[in-house]
Parts: structure tokens; sequence; C-alpha cells
């Protein structure tokens, strides 16, 4: 889910940033005491009853300090976000797309001013790369920029009649939408769900993942901030249970949720209860074909963008790479050099490529996949085991090498199971319709990419992929004027581009009878 990395890019030594310390004393203490309240609604951030039986402990995956304790919101606190969340949909609903873009453009603008801070704090709580998380921010920006455009020209559709009477429709917004994040885009995925939720009119209360709960009551500052109404866009804190009461609430209108296929059906389950529209954009195991007449170059730094991102904990990444066979020897040998040369490390750093993984089971669940891989037969050709950098203040970080795995075949737990990790699995392949039906060959659908010079094959190979998503000689290029979302059990509805109005808002019609009423009766 990133933008392209400029060409020009290059590391660039940067000295500690008066930011950098702010953040820390913003986040924690040496005791892990939380300084500012996570929770917003009504316009302020807000403090919530502690609860030492329920209490979260948030780890900064670079280091593996505590961040802070994070007490989930209760049912009263859900009560409370939901009740302002309708006030402030009262008065938004009732502006014109005008008023609500400049709004939402001076949000944008006031996200420009904060870049810097905010991929710091996004470092942080999420462990990637600095250059990475100044382009999430960059993607949220330009994502309620693009938006605020959107929301000045909806519009509805009017149909001449017979006898001088018409009809017309109106785009209604939904009322109140809860939005779930992910752990992995916390403050992008914020800005993907309400963007298109406030254009279109609806309020939103947003619960960020547990495992990174620091970024998103920022973005609700920014929106209060440039002068969208108190309860506009509020966030709740917590896990599970916090999810569900949201889910299950009478007065939320729609939920969209990013994150795992399971989470995903159970909270498809709750929102029939009520029957309230989801949006789902779920796990993936997608597949990318290189073919023989690839430009190699473009396929290595191609695979290396489909594996390595955010540590490989991305939701489209190409993890199965199936390499046609008479380019395979060239192309594993050209992917493990560079993957050996990824800098590992202080991801406040640039000359970082990869920072830590989210967590320490999750670091932990990610170097068994690789252990089960050489049980089942595949050869580690490089990487796929814990990394200690020499920095000492982070040695108790989540990291790992990245590791390509060769050897691979259809049936094994690499290849068949998501990893979110930063894990390649190498597959070679004769032909393309062996290479398309092994590639559909998985109940996941969420994006796919072709390599080829040949663009009549590309299209071909493309039409035949079922994925929501799919890339040609590129691959994790998502910008937000086009649809983002997935096939089969990847997921439900869109995120981004145009399509999503349809998710954000309900059609009316409307018939105006101009002649007398002809009557049966």
């Amino acid at each position: 889910m990133l933008r392209r990395l400029a060409p020009s890019l290059r590391p660039r030594p940067r000295p500690v940033s008066p930011a950098r310390h702010a953040a820390a004393r913003c986040c924690s203490s040496g005791s892990g005491d939380v300084t500012v309240p996570l929770n917003f609604w009504g316009g302020i951030r807000r403090a919530v009853a502690r609860n030492p039986s329920k209490e979260i402990c948030v780890y900064g995956p670079s280091t593996g300090r505590v961040l802070c304790h994070l007490d989930p919101c209760s049912g009263v606190d859900i009560n409370l976000a939901v009740r302002e969340a309708r006030f402030g949909f009262s008065s938004w609903s009732r502006m014109s797309g005008m008023e609500r873009a400049r709004i939402m453009t001076e949000a944008a603008r006031i996200i420009e001013d904060r870049r810097e801070h905010i991929a710091e704090m996004e470092v942080i709580d999420n462990g990637k790369s600095i250059t990475e998380a100044r382009l999430d921010v960059d993607s949220a920006r330009q994502c309620i920029e693009y938006y605020a455009g959107v929301a000045c020209g909806l519009a509805g559709q009017h149909v001449q009649l017979s006898g001088g009477s018409f009809a017309y429709t109106r785009r209604e917004p939904l009322g109140v939408c809860v939005g779930i994040g992910a752990w992995n885009y916390p403050f992008q995925i914020a800005a993907w769900k309400s963007a298109p939720a406030l254009a279109c009119g609806n309020s939103m209360v947003f619960k960020p993942s547990p495992v990174t709960p620091l970024t998103a009551v920022m973005l609700a500052d920014i929106y209060s901030k440039a002068g969208a109404p108190p309860g506009v866009f509020n966030v709740v804190q917590g896990g599970e249970e916090t999810g569900s009461l949201l889910c299950h609430h009478p007065d939320v209108a729609k939920v969209s949720f990013t994150g795992s296929v399971a989470t995903g059906k159970r909270i498809m389950e709750m929102a029939s209860h009520g029957v309230k529209p989801v949006t789902l954009e779920l796990g993936g195991k997608s597949p990318l074909i290189i073919f023989e007449d690839s430009d190699l170059e473009n396929a290595v730094r191609g695979a290396l963008m489909a594996n390595f991102l955010s540590q490989g904990q991305v939701c489209s990444n190409g993890t199965r790479v199936f390499v046609q066979r008479g380019i395979l020897a060239e192309f594993l040998e050209e992917v493990v050099r560079r993957t050996r040369a990824i800098e590992i490390g202080d991801p406040l750093l640039d000359s970082t490529r990869m920072g830590a993984l989210v967590s320490r089971p999750h670091l932990d669940k990610v170097l068994g996949f690789v252990e089960q891989a050489k049980k089942e037969g595949a050869a580690v050709l490089c990487g796929g085991e814990p990394f200690i950098p020499s920095d000492p203040k982070l040695r108790g970080g989540y990291y790992m090498t990245p590791c390509v795995l060769g050897n691979c075949t259809d049936e094994m737990t690499c290849v068949t199971e998501e990893i979110f990790g930063p894990v390649m699995s190498v597959l070679s392949f004769e032909t393309e319709a062996e290479a398309l039906q092994r590639a559909d060959n998985t109940s996941l659908g969420l994006a796919a990419g072709v390599f080829t010079r040949d663009v009549k094959r590309a299209h071909r190979v493309v039409e035949q992929l079922q994925a929501g998503s799919c890339f040609i000689n590129n691959y994790n290029i998502t910008p937000v004027e086009v649809p983002f979302g997935g096939f089969k059990m990847s997921g439900i509805g869109r995120e981004n581009g145009q399509v999503t109005v349809e998710h954000y808002t309900q059609l009316k019609t409307v018939y105006v009878e101009m002649g007398d009423v002809d009557s049966l009766f």
C-alpha cells in the first residue's frame, strides 16, 4: 500500500530531530505510563476509566520496550463516542459538498505541515522504516485531498418520463460509520477509511489496532483543527471486545474493516444482525508471475517490492513468485544478492530499508513459518533468522533477516498460508496455462502481478487472474485514485477511487407526477 518510491531517493544521514524526542515523551515514560489520552470523541481527547484486568501493554517494535498501557473502551465509552458521532453527523451531513471539501483540504494541508512528526510517530508505533512511513503519510494526505474533490461532485440522476413526469435520485449519507483498522498501516488506513466516509457526509468512529494505537488520534486532532464539527471523526481504543461493541451498536450504519479473513468473517456475521453493509479488506496469498521475456532487472525489483515492503507485513504482497524455468537460476541469484544487501536496523534512520516486525509473537510466528518450510523441503537461500542490531537500545526489538525460499511446491505451508512477514517463496513453471492454473488455486484473491514484455500476454493473463488488484510490470502501486480490494475470501467492497461513494451512501429514488393519477379504482 505504498506509493512509488522516487527514483532519486538515496539514503542520507539525518540528525535526530526534536520531534523524535517529543514523540517519545508523548508516548511513554520510563514506566510506560501514557501521558496523553489516546481516545477522541466530541472534538477532544478523552481519558477512560482504568481496568487493570483488561489493560493492554503496547510495545515499541524497534526496541521491545513498553510504549504505553492501553485501557480498552467500555460499553459506556462506546455509547458516548457513538452519541457524539450522531451529533456530528447531524451538522456535517447538512453541509454542502463544497463546505466539507474546504475542511478536508485544510486537514490535508495540516498533514503536510506535520508530515515528519506523524511519520516518526508511525515508526515508533509500527516499526517500519521512516522512508516508508513518510510515503504512508503522503498517501493519507493524498486520499483526503482526493475525496475533498469527490465531495464537491456528489450528485444523483434525473430521469425524464412520459407526460412530463420525471424521477430523480439522491446520494444520501448512511449515518455513523465504523472503521476498524489494521496494525500494518495505522495512519494511512485511518485516512483511507475516513476520507470517503466524510466526503459523503457521514461521521465515523474509528478503532485502531491495539498493537498500534498512537497515530489515529493524531488524525482526529487534525480533522478538528481543520474545522470539522465535534463528533465527525472519533477514535476509540481497544481490542476484540471493543470492536464487537461497535459492530453490534444499533446506531452504527456501516462497518469497514481491514484485517484477517477470520476476523472479517466474524465482523460480517455481527453486522448481519443489524443488516449493516460492510467493506472488508482481508488477507491475501497473491501470485506474481514472471515470464522468460521479462526485463529481468524490473522483475527482480518488482519481486522485492512485492515481498519486503513494511517487513513483508502487507496484505497484497505477491508472496508466491512463479518464475519461468528458463530464467529461474539467474532470477534467484540476483534476488538473493539484493535481499542480502537490504539494510536492517534503526527504522528512524534514512539508510534503513527494513525495520522491526510489529510484535514479538508475530516475529516468532513468521520465524516458525521458515522452520516449517525447511521441514517440508524448501531451501532457505538467504535470511529467515532473528537479527540483533548493533545499537544496544535496539537489541530487544523484533527484527529478522529477509528470507528467500527456493525449491518451493504448491502444497507447502509457506505457499498456501499467509505468512505476513519478509518471506518470499519462489516456484518454477513451464507454460502460461500452468502458471495461471496454479496462481488461481487459492481461496484468496486480493492481488496478482505479471512481468512480461509481451503486451498481449500481459492483458490475457490479467484477464484470467482471479484477483481484485492486478499489476503489470510493477507491484504494490496503489494510487488513491483507483479502487483497491479483493475477490473471493479477500474481501467485499473497495477502498479508494470513485466507486467508494457507492459504499458510503444510500440511493434514494424520487418519482414526481406532473399529471393526474391514473387509478384502477
